[in-house]
């Protein structure tokens, strides 16, 4: 028998009577008249090609194809009620999830201890496991499960397909050695075109800041490049080079370096992060719960 013939609905009706070994009674407990509950029984014994039900005194009493088919409904309908419809649950407080989470080594740093401070308060079972990868690759990653959220600055992640939610507004600060011997409290242009700087190019390529500069004609002398904002720290923390960076990380560097950061001399666009999942996600209870916490994170929009 071909199932897309078969109405399942016709199941309800063949436990009902299984149960209540009555057209009525087993009408009244599914909530079908006599009628409806007499016809969907004439559409089982031409289906099935037996009568299943015969009335024997007051009752209808199952005959041995009947008796061989109740077990195996009760479990299909059981099956449908307990893993197919069943409504989606997800407590934080006792759940031993895992979510796997794309940022470049600046969220490492800044968003993961808040997110494990808040896991710690809520959700002591759940687990993070953080992902870094190319750009190009994070829409793939996304696609294929392997990641369950992007937060960060992803340009090439703002495309038709996925979902997105500003987190907070990035600015770029200056970054000098506390005790550094020419730099004060204030940065001016001059000193910033005098110094030797580091910068940072993630697999080679320039960042905002770097764009913005080229842009404008303005050429800093470029002392240091590498691929890491996390290696800034150690480097500033013992040399006499700027680095000019966003905020969030400058106050992370500030608070385990010898670090002072400072406005830069000339008005730098600011960068927005934000978190990236697929649509496949989106209703799934446990992820939206993710993307709530991480968005509690920064409840006025700043890092």
């Amino acid at each position: 028998m071909d199932l897309r013939g078969f109405d399942l609905n016709l199941l309800i009706v063949f436990n009902a009577l299984a149960q209540h070994r009555s057209v009525t009674r087993a009408g009244e407990s599914i909530g079908l008249s006599q009628p409806a509950m007499s016809a969907a029984l004439a559409r089982l014994r031409l289906l099935l090609g037996d009568p299943l039900f015969v009335k024997t005194g007051p009752e209808m009493r199952p005959t041995p194809r009947a008796a061989q088919l109740v077990a195996p409904v009760r479990q299909a309908l059981e099956i449908v009620k307990g893993e197919v419809l069943l409504t989606q649950a997800f407590d934080p407080a006792t759940s031993t999830r895992t979510f796997s989470i794309l940022t470049p080594d600046i969220g490492e740093s800044n968003h993961i201890p808040r997110l494990l401070s808040l896991l710690s308060a809520e959700a002591p079972g759940v687990n993070i496991k953080v992902l870094s990868m190319p750009r190009h690759a994070a829409i793939e990653a996304l696609e294929a499960g392997v990641v369950d959220l992007a937060v960060g600055y992803f340009p090439d992640l703002h495309r038709e397909g996925l979902f997105v939610q500003r987190l907070f507004r990035n600015e770029h600060f200056c970054m000098v050695r506390r005790d550094h011997p020419v730099i004060g409290e204030k940065l001016s242009l001059k000193q910033f075109m005098a110094a030797d700087h580091a910068t940072v190019r993630p697999e080679g390529r320039e960042h905002v800041f770097e764009h913005y500069l080229h842009a404008r004609g303005i050429q800093p002398r470029v002392r240091l490049e590498v691929a890491h904002f996390m290696s800034l720290l150690p480097i500033i923390s013992t040399s006499d080079l700027i680095a000019t960076v966003p905020r969030d990380l400058a106050e992370v560097c500030v608070r385990y370096g010898n670090i002072r950061m400072l406005p830069t001399p000339f008005k730098v666009p600011a960068i927005e992060i934000h978190q990236f999942w697929h649509p496949r996600v989106h209703k799934d209870i446990a992820h939206h719960w993710l993307r709530g916490a991480m968005r509690r994170l920064f409840p006025d929009g700043n890092p």
